[in-house]
């Protein structure tokens, strides 16, 4: 039943994103990704707040499948950049200060090669 929450988070996440970014270039325009940054730091923060309130001696208790259906699939649905960011924290919480910058910096640098490497490929596949 997880995936099925999990799924159902995702669509609504993934609406979401497309409806922020859809918004941001119409208005604002589409010369800077401002929709993907509203998107990227606003999923951060509410999985970090979602994180934090639910977990097991937090405020609220909620159902492992609630807080999956929020934090994985509404929060990852919306943006991975939250994903990243919580792990991050966590790292850094527990003092693993090395890790979470490698996390980080790893993340960025083989992130961006790796979407260069797509381009590359697909482009090659273009001609």
């Amino acid at each position: 039943m997880s995936y099925i929450w999990i799924g159902l988070g995702s669509a609504l996440g993934g609406m979401a994103r497309y409806g922020c970014s859809d918004l941001a270039a119409r208005y604002i325009g589409v010369g800077f990704p401002w929709g993907t940054l509203f998107v990227n730091v606003t999923g951060s923060l509410i999985i970090g707040f979602v994180a934090t309130l639910t977990v097991a001696d937090g405020r609220f208790f909620v159902s492992p499948d609630a807080r999956a259906f929020l934090m994985v699939g509404v929060c990852g649905g919306f943006t991975t950049f939250s994903a990243l960011s919580l792990q991050t924290l966590n790292l850094a919480r527990d003092g693993h200060w090395f890790g979470a910058s490698a996390n980080v910096a790893l993340s960025v640098v083989v992130c961006l090669f790796a979407v260069w490497l797509g381009h590359l490929g697909a482009a090659a596949l273009s001609r």
